[in-house]
């Protein structure tokens, strides 16, 4: 979650030129395809600088090699990479398409660099001595691609939105180095207290409130270490999943003709907001009034 939250600044690109009314012409627009291309592969050479500087100067480098961190943090870390895979495909697909390029092109278009985009990450990683490039994180990429394309395929649009929430936890202090020191940090580190879901766009299928989605979640809680066994060895608990059912805001149902108002409801959605909430897990069923 801590590397590819810097494809955040590429997807407000993105977002913000796709915002702006599709024109009638059947014709590509080259002069506003060009501007995005070269405004997004600006943002993006520049993300992958910083990228670069700040988390793998200090780290040693290594011929490219993989890493299976597969069992790691109860895969909640894979989640990140489908959410932000699927963001950037989507994102790009109404960019191309504000540059009048055909729905069905913009979508593949949209999904191939909505994986592409992630591929530098993992590259990164093979040649660290930190890391190694992630199989599993591929995958997780792949899939966030597939899911929009998938979606645009079968019914014109995304019906079902991968949403993020979190909540501050009593873990991070246990291990601040790599659980987070400060909330800033802790958003992007402690998995503890991440939460990804699905929300369902319910009016797309049955009569239902526009303003109101179905949606199912997922985390883990106990993960001071990486690994089951690295946690029982330092004496904790074995960690365990949650899932969650419940209800979920549509800020997509406000309405503007401003271009920024509509991506600040863009990355606002991106965010599961507090509702009544169902979580299951090994501990049992308990019902959140207001689950973040």
């Amino acid at each position: 979650m801590v590397r590819n939250s810097i494809s955040l600044l590429l997807l407000l690109l993105i977002f913000t030129l796709s915002q702006a009314q599709v024109a009638d012409s059947t014709q590509v627009n080259k002069k506003r395809l060009r501007s995005f291309v070269i405004g997004s592969t600006v943002g993006y050479g520049i993300t992958l600088a910083g990228l670069n500087e700040l988390w793998y100067k200090n780290s040693g480098h290594q011929s490219f090699r993989f890493f299976n961190d597969d069992d790691e943090w109860k895969q909640v870390d894979k989640t990140g990479h489908f959410l932000s895979a699927f963001y950037l495909s989507y994102g790009t697909s109404r960019a191309l398409q504000w540059c009048n390029v055909k729905p069905k092109k913009s979508d593949l278009v949209g999904a191939l660099v909505g994986f592409g985009v992630m591929v530098p990450i993992e590259i990164f990683d093979g040649f660290s001595q930190a890391y190694g490039a992630s199989a599993g994180d591929l995958v997780a990429d792949a899939a966030g691609a597939a899911f929009f394309l998938g979606q645009a395929r079968l019914w014109k649009e995304p019906r079902i939105f991968p949403k993020f929430s979190f909540h501050r936890t009593d873990y991070a202090p246990l291990r601040p180095n790599t659980l987070g020191d400060g909330m800033p940090g802790e958003i992007l580190k402690d998995y503890n207290g991440q939460t990804y879901w699905l929300s369902v766009d319910m009016d797309k299928f049955i009569r239902f409130p526009r303003w109101l989605n179905i949606v199912v979640g997922h985390g883990a809680e106990g993960m001071v270490y990486a690994r089951v066994n690295e946690n029982i060895a330092a004496g904790y608990p074995a960690p365990y999943r949650q899932f969650y059912l419940g209800l979920d805001f549509d800020l997509r149902a406000i309405k503007s003709r401003s271009k920024v108002v509509n991506t600040l409801i863009f990355v606002a959605n991106m965010i599961k907001l507090p509702a009544p909430t169902f979580e299951f897990s090994s501990k049992g069923t308990r019902f959140h009034a207001f689950y973040f």
